[in-house]
């Protein structure tokens, strides 16, 4: 529930000058590219939805100017658009929760030195921070105080509505616009003040380029989605394995399939089904994610934006989370939804089951996929209601109408 990097008690030190230069012997004030150089954009992404959004976000901007300059940190996806002035960073930032960022604390300070480092000496005329608020915030707060030519555009607003609204009155001051994927995010930013613009969700875009054709759900095939960070899947995974022993004791033909977020992440799936003796019990597929969501009968899957993904393509699931007991504690003390679901939060109401913390265990998660798997007639109920909250995610063109808010402040 805490967004990832989320460590609320970093102090940052203040590393940008104020960018003045002197021109014709006289120190003016002036933007480094007013000259009809080249627009710059520095960009920051600090997970992997993030780097598959911001991706989408930057093909359509170089539409818009041939001759940008991208540099900035985010994953593979957003580094081949943008080419070598992008780092990838990724697999190093995206940890979740309170505890695990604070064992992280020199790491992170040094990253968020160095890259403060990086945008003065570049000045660029935007910079784009992509969801991870915990460090993006922070980094806008910094640049805005001590780089105030750069403008900051936000895509994907941080869900400050959920658990730190007193958040957003300081956001009105050091942002520019934000991006929201949600319709009933932008009144809440708008209305205090802050330039917003719904651009709908990059998901329909992305979802609907790796739909598959003429394919139907296999009745049999169970997905388990145990997440896309090492800890999160090795918190989760060992449970999905001892759900998926009791479902093959239930019926002997059921078959299992986990998609891995990358090669190093498979491997950690493959160490943990050997120690738990399931090795031959799930098939493990690099990479995969979309497919299964399209293929299977139902899922469990591990909260975030796997879960919206999912109802998109219409499979039945269980949610689940568990998170480290302090980041729990906190999170419940912050937190003032409902709902950790992205989906029931959208729907304002409770379209799929949610286990969390000690909920989220091998019999209840086995009995909540038992019920799908014996009762079609609750699968298509599912459907139904999964389908009407992806309808709320706007049309087509997410990815466009982003990258004309940013190339509006080019």
């Amino acid at each position: 529930m805490l967004k990832s990097g989320s460590f609320t008690i970093f102090e940052m030190m203040r590393f940008c000058e104020n960018g003045k230069v002197i021109f014709d012997g006289q120190p003016e004030a002036v933007d480094l590219r007013s000259r009809q150089m080249s627009k710059r954009v520095y960009v920051v992404a600090g997970e992997l939805s993030g780097d598959a959004h911001g991706a989408g976000m930057l093909r359509a901007l170089r539409e818009r100017a041939p001759g940008l300059e991208i540099r900035g940190v985010g994953g593979p996806e957003m580094a081949e658009v943008a080419g070598d002035g992008l780092r990838d960073w990724v697999e190093d930032a995206a940890v979740m929760g309170v505890w695990e960022v604070l064992k992280r604390y020199g790491w992170f300070k040094e990253r968020f030195g160095e890259m403060l480092a990086d945008l003065k000496n570049w000045q660029p005329d935007v910079l784009v921070l992509i969801d991870y608020p915990g460090f993006n915030l922070r980094f806008a707060k910094a640049v805005k105080r001590d780089c105030p030519r750069t403008k900051i555009v936000y895509y994907i607003s941080p869900q400050v509505w959920a658990w730190h609204k007193g958040r957003i009155p300081k956001m009105v001051r050091i942002l520019d616009e934000m991006l929201c994927l949600f319709p009933f995010e932008q009144p809440i930013f708008q209305n205090a003040g802050l330039k917003t613009t719904f651009v709908g969700h990059p998901l329909v875009d992305e979802l609907e380029g790796k739909r598959l054709a003429d394919v139907e759900r296999d009745d049999r095939l169970v997905g388990l989605f145990p997440g896309s960070r090492e800890r999160e899947i090795a918190r989760l995974f060992p449970m999905m394995i001892e759900s998926a022993k009791r479902l093959r004791a239930w019926q002997a033909d059921l078959r299992f399939e986990v998609p891995a977020a990358s090669p190093r992440l498979a491997g950690q799936i493959r160490e943990l089904m050997a120690e738990a003796g399931a090795v031959g019990l799930i098939e493990v597929n690099t990479g995969s994610s979309h497919s299964l969501m399209q293929r299977a009968c139902c899922a469990v899957i591990a909260s975030g934006t796997a879960t919206l993904e999912a109802a998109y393509y219409g499979l039945p699931y269980c949610l689940v989370y568990r998170t480290a007991p302090l980041t729990y504690f906190l999170a419940k003390l912050l937190v003032k939804i409902r709902y950790i679901g992205l989906v029931n939060i959208l729907a304002g109401e409770g379209v799929v089951e949610e286990l969390i913390q000690s909920a989220a265990e091998p019999v209840a998660v086995a009995a909540s996929l038992q019920g799908f798997l014996e009762n079609p007639a609750k699968r298509v109920a599912l459907q139904t209601r999964l389908a009407e909250t992806a309808d709320k995610l706007g049309g087509r063109g997410a990815h466009e109408r982003a990258a004309e808010a940013v190339a509006g402040w080019l």
